[in-house]
């Protein structure tokens, strides 16, 4: 086992701690929302690329993206042995071609099409890459800091609250006062939450490499049943979450009539509930278990969201309660994963020696749900008759459907996986039975 060069993180976890530590997840988080919501949007209706074009471009990229994870993840625990100055210095690296690549992507430099989406896909690839290293880097930094899994729920929840106040920052600079504001702010906070690292409790140092360690360790995680099942969980969930998070401002737009101020709001409000659910999350943690508590997230997500399948034009109001209330459901998705896969990588005897391993396939997934949401969603709408504008009836009821049925039949597949592979399993366990 490593030395420490630093104590584990107090239990409670400070609130300057944790700040500290999660501060960068705000413009990670700030730069992810433009390019997962407001991109596709933005090169469809903005700069006139065909939907299915824009749909199949971006599952290309995010499909590179994601099988560049595993090794991403690889890399992130060979930086960590040599030391945090080596990580910071990488995530230095790492911010500035984030914020060179999200320049570029929302002010081509090109206007024909075959241009444009040249640009697009090799600008994608450059800030996808680069937004990767930051996650796992830091992702791996949380997990390092150890803890039951009430602890590790609340270093999860600094992480994903910083992200969370990123993206409602990112939806009212970008869709309220256009581009330009949002990447004057980008800057900014990558730099400040650069800063703020270099202020969190310390993760202990990492010990050598032992012998034979290499590229069979990258695949090692995927032997693991405990960790297929859980990854398996973590798609499906994260494919219906992906579904809507692609269409939300072709829905608000076509199917609400609503306006740009309203879309910004939506957002605001649903990201802003999430974050202030994240507490009420980590106390359902502390009396229920990690995953009862991320199945009644699911549970409350389809209940509330279904509802939104049969909102029309003018309902902006019955809108932003959806938002509202899908928003507390958001905080369960946010806190319960990460901490499960902490305490999974624990258990395993991987934490500080092989977790960018596991982080790099559990992000491999995430990418994996963006990218089926693109590639299958959007061309699937042009082929059901949507496009852009739009204003048949029958084509905005079938966006209202694809928009909010399909995720709500993926979630339920997910709440019936979890219970049969988490959560059964774990209640035979601790009666005793084989």
């Amino acid at each position: 086992m490593s030395s420490l060069a630093a104590p584990p993180v107090a239990p409670g976890l400070p609130w300057q701690a944790g700040l500290a530590y999660g501060l960068l997840g705000l413009p990670v988080a700030f730069a992810a929302l433009p390019l997962y919501v407001v991109l596709p949007h933005h090169y469809a209706s903005g700069l006139g690329l065909p939907l299915a074009t824009v749909g199949t471009l971006l599952m290309l990229v995010r499909l590179v993206d994601a099988g560049a994870e595993p090794l991403i993840g690889r890399w992130s625990d060979r930086l960590y042995r040599r030391g945090l100055s080596a990580v910071m210095a990488v995530l230095a690296v790492a911010a500035a071609l984030l914020g060179l690549g999200m320049a570029g992507l929302f002010f081509p430099a090109v206007a024909t099409p075959a241009a444009l989406a040249a640009w697009m896909v090799a600008g994608l690839l450059l800030t996808c890459l680069a937004h990767s290293l930051l996650v796992i880097a830091h992702q791996a930094w949380g997990v390092r800091l150890g803890g039951d899994g009430v602890q590790r729920s609340r270093i999860v929840a600094w992480r994903e609250g910083a992200g969370l106040a990123g993206v409602v920052a990112a939806s009212a600079a970008s869709l309220a006062w256009g581009a330009a504001a949002m990447l004057g702010l980008l800057a900014p906070a990558l730099l400040l939450g650069w800063l703020a690292l270099w202020r969190a409790p310390q993760p202990p140092r990492q010990a050598p490499a032992p012998a034979g360690s290499g590229q069979a360790w990258m695949w090692e995680p995927l032997a693991q049943p405990a960790f297929r099942r859980l990854l398996g969980v973590f798609l499906c969930n994260g494919t219906a979450s992906a579904i809507p998070a692609a269409l939300m401002l072709f829905f608000a737009d076509d199917r609400l009539g609503a306006t740009p101020a309203q879309i910004a709001l939506f957002l605001v409000v649903y990201f802003v509930s999430g974050a202030l659910s994240l507490p009420l999350w980590v106390r359902v943690v502390g009396r229920a278990g990690l995953e009862r508590a991320w199945l009644a997230g699911m549970l409350l997500a389809v209940v509330c969201f279904g509802w939104a399948a049969a909102l029309g034009s003018g309902q902006v109001l019955a809108f932003g309660l959806v938002c509202l209330l899908t928003g507390v459901a958001l905080g369960a998705d946010l806190a319960v994963p990460g901490a499960l896969l902490a305490l999974l990588i624990e258990r395993q005897g991987a934490q500080g020696v092989r977790d960018g391993a596991y982080l790099g396939w559990w992000n491999l997934a995430s990418k994996l749900n963006l990218a089926l949401a693109a590639g299958a969603a959007l061309p699937l709408l042009q082929w059901l008759g949507y496009t852009p504008g739009s204003q048949d009836g029958a084509a905005l009821q079938r966006l209202a459907w694809i928009y909010a049925l399909l995720p709500c039949a993926l979630k339920l597949v997910a709440a019936a996986a979890l219970h049969r592979l988490l959560i059964k399993p774990s209640s035979t366990h601790q009666r005793g039975l084989p």
